[in-house]
């Protein structure tokens, strides 16, 4: 077989080493040594998610990931749960519109079982028809869960009013009727045409030595790696979609109301993303946030409130959530409009922008404490074919925004005519004036 090959992506001034292998049959390695911690965290990323889904596959990602835990050729379900349990790691899977991760957490010493467990499971799955259908059964409920989550759902109505019946804007969890629907031979189809391994990025982080882990990695997917196949292009980017405004209503005998009121976003890899970020945290991100300050603690108008941000490789949200007594909600619309209003005009003030920043930064780094949060780091920015960034950049990015980069930004993205998604006990969207 052809020799892989190898290069040094990034030195962190503390002392992290990235490294980046790419075996023959595409699969990518990457790995972060992590001085001073005795743990190592372990993911297989794979470049596939609900966006990759048609409407009759809606739900196939988020059902083949609880699928691949149900046994392989090797492993029965209960082998996998508890060989790593047995060394008190951590093991666990999650689907998003554009990836799907399947990971594990444990003491440097067990790496060689988390690999081995980890890359079985995403290799070797079986799809049994019998456990596709007791599968079935535990979809519905997290599906009936998720439902009865109102401060959850609302997201989701949300995106299919500002994305629309795309495949962005479906649920990632699919429905009732798309999963009851969904046969065996479906779910194989998107496995084994999907799972592949130039599709997948595999990444490390912790105490670890990078050619050790290439090797354990190679020897775990030597049955699938075909020298033939090289890495997978990411994801094309699709002509920008035309957003319009609209108004979406769920009624439900809630006590409370749930309102997500927002505009079309930037993409993830856009260059303004730092400013975003800072405008983000500094408009709705925190108790200090002017959001939280005008809604809740002057006027009283709700618990919950928040900002946030969502970039997609070709798309992008921007919206802000309110939880509110049903009776209120006129008021906090107002209230939320009058300062969107005045942020796309006059921007946030030196003050609101250093606050912003200091939560950036400080999120940034302390998040990088763990060994979880930055072997994310660097399997995102492989997969998604992004610039890997020391964290020393990354702050003197966040650093770099100015009062006219947010000013910029603000009335770019607040030109839009906004989307609203409600849920609470309304009739229709007629008595919502956005």
């Amino acid at each position: 077989m052809p020799k892989a090959t190898t290069r040094t992506l990034l030195r962190e001034g503390d002392g992290g080493l990235v490294r980046r292998t790419v075996l023959p049959g595409g699969l990518r390695v990457i790995t972060e040594q992590v001085p001073g911690v005795r743990s190592v965290s372990f993911g297989v990323w794979v470049g596939v998610g609900s966006r990759d889904e048609t409407p009759a596959q809606m739900g196939s990602a988020h059902y083949l990931e609880h699928l691949l835990f149900k046994g392989t050729t090797k492993r029965s379900a209960l082998d996998i749960s508890a060989s790593i349990e047995a060394v008190g790691g951590d093991l666990n899977a999650f689907t998003t519109k554009e990836y799907t991760c399947f990971y594990a957490r444990v003491l440097d010493t067990d790496l060689p079982l988390a690999v081995a467990v980890v890359s079985d499971v995403v290799t070797d799955a079986l799809i049994l028809a019998a456990d596709v259908e007791s599968e079935r059964g535990v979809i519905l409920e997290e599906i009936a869960m998720h439902d009865d989550d109102p401060s959850d759902i609302v997201h989701d109505e949300f995106a299919a009013a500002l994305l629309g019946d795309t495949p962005l804007g479906r649920p990632i969890l699919g429905t009732a009727e798309t999963i009851e629907a969904i046969p065996r031979a479906a779910i194989n189809r998107f496995y084994r045409s999907r799972y592949r391994p130039e599709t997948m990025v595999v990444a490390a982080a912790g105490n670890l030595d990078h050619a050790t882990v290439v090797a354990q990695v190679r020897e775990a997917f030597a049955h699938v790696l075909d020298a033939s196949v090289e890495v997978a292009p990411t994801r094309r980017k699709g002509k920008p979609r035309v957003h319009g405004s609209s108004v979406r209503v769920v009624n439900r005998a809630t006590e409370q109301a749930h309102l997500v009121l927002g505009v079309p976003g930037f993409t993830r890899s856009d260059d303004r993303r730092y400013a975003l970020a800072v405008l983000t945290t500094a408009f709705g991100g925190g108790m200090s946030s002017r959001l939280f300050q005008e809604i809740r603690e002057k006027r009283g108008l709700a618990y919950s409130v928040y900002a946030y941000s969502q970039g997609f490789s070709d798309d992008g949200m921007f919206g802000l959530y309110v939880g509110c007594l049903p009776g209120k909600v006129a008021t906090v619309l107002q209230v939320c409009r009058e300062q969107m209003a005045l942020l796309a005009q006059d921007g946030l003030t030196d003050e609101e922008i250093a606050r912003g920043k200091g939560q950036v930064r400080g999120g940034t780094v302390l998040g990088q404490e763990d060994t979880g949060a930055r072997m994310t780091r660097i399997a995102k920015s492989e997969l998604h074919d992004d610039p890997l960034l020391s964290i020393d950049r990354l702050l003197r990015k966040v650093d770099s925004v100015t009062s006219s980069d947010i000013k910029s930004i603000a009335s770019s993205l607040l030109s839009a005519e906004p989307t609203l998604a409600v849920i609470g006990p309304f009739d229709d969207a007629t008595s919502f004036d956005i």
